[in-house]
């Protein structure tokens, strides 16, 4: 039997839900992976040959948008499963995911995965959950991309951002994204990202040091964000 995983990799959803029986058939059949920053996990139109699960890294989930841009749905960092979005009927992925750190991921092939799914009901209902919840985020900033003004996009993206990653010591928010990364992620521009966080600054309502940005008014950011359609 291979050697028995850090703490954690224990951590992760998959070896939370699965049964105590099956955990030692996990470990003969996983892999563990690094991959360095700004290096894709995989690619969109690759072959789905596994999933992920994030050890320890942050991970920005995206895809072609346009002649030379991309739309960046959604961040992932650790104990997340990336790659889920292949195990439809093509088996392709549609998606990108590239580290934004390095990364520590763990790796099974579909196969087993599938075969742990049969066997493990607990891990079926907690991944299902945790779609749905991905959906239902999704949904949400698809919708307001449609319909919010971009001064209400972006200061709902740094609090989106802020509840995912938490902050540092120096109360940054504990992701370094680029300006060009927020703009994918909001679906604007890099001159209008440059724009808005500039008189977001000017309003004291944020502080920024290179790509390091620190929410200074929370509430009143949530007040920019608000009106999105409640529709």
């Amino acid at each position: 039997m291979k050697e028995s995983v850090s703490q954690d990799i224990q951590n992760s959803i998959l070896y939370t839900y699965c049964m105590p029986e099956w955990l030692p058939v996990i470990n003969e059949n996983k892999e563990e992976l690094a991959v360095k920053k700004g290096q894709p996990v995989f690619r969109e139109a690759d072959p789905v040959q596994g999933v992920f699960f994030i050890v320890a890294g942050k991970v920005k989930i995206h895809q072609r948008w346009g002649a030379g841009k991309e739309l960046i749905l959604r961040f992932a960092n650790d104990g997340d499963m990336i790659g889920y979005r292949g195990l439809g009927k093509e088996r392709i992925y549609p998606i990108t995911a590239t580290a934004l750190e390095d990364t520590r991921l763990l790796y099974t092939p579909l196969s087993f995965f599938e075969a742990t799914l049969r066997v493990n009901p607990a891990l079926t209902y907690a991944l299902m959950d945790f779609y749905a919840n991905e959906l239902e985020e999704t949904e949400k900033r698809m919708r307001n991309m449609a319909h919010m003004e971009v001064r209400g996009r972006i200061a709902e993206a740094l609090l989106l951002l802020k509840d995912k990653f938490g902050v540092t010591d120096q109360s940054f928010i504990d992701v370094k994204l680029t300006k060009q990364d927020i703009a994918s992620y909001v679906g604007t521009t890099y001159e209008t990202i440059s724009r808005v966080t500039g008189d977001f600054e000017k309003e004291g309502l944020i502080r920024s040091n290179g790509k390091n940005i620190g929410i200074l008014k929370e509430k009143k950011l949530a007040g920019i964000a608000r009106p999105a359609i409640s529709s």
